[in-house]
């Protein structure tokens, strides 16, 4: 008996490794949405270089615009930081510039945004590729809003 509930037991293991191997086991756990500031110098090249590691990780890059003083822009980054866009985002890696600090650069590298936050796909030179959505509404529902909008986004085809 002993041998048989030895037998059956390794049979069992085996085959739920084998079930995961195949991807028919439990999905893997969702990534966390990928959040860096943006690092001082010229837009464009700074941007290639975090689109290229961001393709290296197996994520898609994303430009994001806010500013201290825009709710919208607030509520949204504390959303990322708290990790509520990981499940329906976790892929994203975003580069954050603050409009306040950064226009003049921004502007250089063609992200001029009439409304913040804007989240952009960035060209593979790392410049705007006009492929973005600006603003939202304030209160509680501002990521919600957001949300599906940055989702037809992504789903665009260029």
């Amino acid at each position: 008996m002993g041998v048989t509930r030895g037998l059956l037991l390794g049979i069992a293991l085996g085959l739920s490794g084998l079930l995961g191997l195949l991807g028919c086991g439990s999905p893997p756990p969702p990534k966390k949405l990928d959040w860096t500031v943006a690092a001082a110098g010229p837009v464009a090249p700074l941007v290639a270089a975090e689109l290229e590691r961001a393709r290296t990780a197996g994520r898609r890059l994303l430009v994001y615009v806010g500013a201290s003083w825009c709710e919208p822009c607030r509520r949204f980054h504390d959303a990322v930081k708290a990790g509520g866009l990981d499940a329906q985002f976790g892929a994203l890696r975003l580069v954050e510039f603050d409009l306040d600090r950064d226009a003049d650069r921004l502007r250089e590298a063609g992200y001029a945004p009439q409304q913040i936050p804007l989240l952009a796909l960035p060209g593979k030179d790392g410049r705007a590729s006009g492929r973005q959505m600006e603003g939202s509404i304030k209160g509680d529902g501002a990521v919600a809003q957001m949300a599906p909008r940055l989702a037809a986004l992504l789903n665009e085809v260029p």
